[in-house]
């Protein structure tokens, strides 16, 4: 009979952590608000938010705001892995504020071209995902939000789940 892999390895436990679901629970609340204010905004909801890119606030800076939050509580601010944390969280965000919108810039440019070329010559062409980065406010108020998201999932976590003696 097969030994039981070690406890380490097991894939489950992954979930088990605080920190996977502070950045998820991040992304989660951030494109839910996006839901909503779309929601409000059309009157009629609109799942699509709960995958999509682009719009405030943005989710992939609640997401990695949320981790790097959540091990500088949980790790330490000067842990290796929460400095880890902070550069990627900082990539992601300056990536989504300058070159993903800089992209989604390019793709209105685009299509409007092609609107304008298609439309008088009787062409089709399907139209580029314009909405791929975000404005510096988008991603300050994922990054408010993935705080935010850390700090409650931390405490509730040291609350009820692992409670100290």
């Amino acid at each position: 009979m097969p030994e039981e892999a070690p406890l380490a390895y097991d894939f489950w436990r992954y979930f088990l952590n605080p920190y996977f679901w502070c950045g998820f629970m991040g992304w989660c609340v951030a494109q839910t608000i996006k839901m909503t204010r779309g929601a409000l905004r059309t009157k009629s909801l609109d799942f699509t938010y709960l995958t999509s890119t682009g719009g405030m606030p943005s989710a992939h800076s609640a997401l990695v705001t949320g981790v790097f939050v959540s091990l500088g509580i949980g790790q330490g601010w000067d842990a290796p892995v929460t400095i880890v944390a902070s550069v990627v969280a900082a990539i992601t965000m300056f990536d989504a504020a300058t070159v993903r919108r800089a992209a989604g810039q390019q793709a209105r440019l685009l299509n409007t071209i092609t609107r304008q070329l298609f439309h008088e010559r009787r062409f089709s062409a399907k139209p580029l995902k314009e909405m791929l980065g975000h404005t510096r406010t988008e991603v300050f108020g994922g990054m408010v939000t993935g705080t935010l998201v850390a700090i409650v999932v931390m405490n509730l976590w040291a609350l009820f789940v692992a409670p100290h003696p």
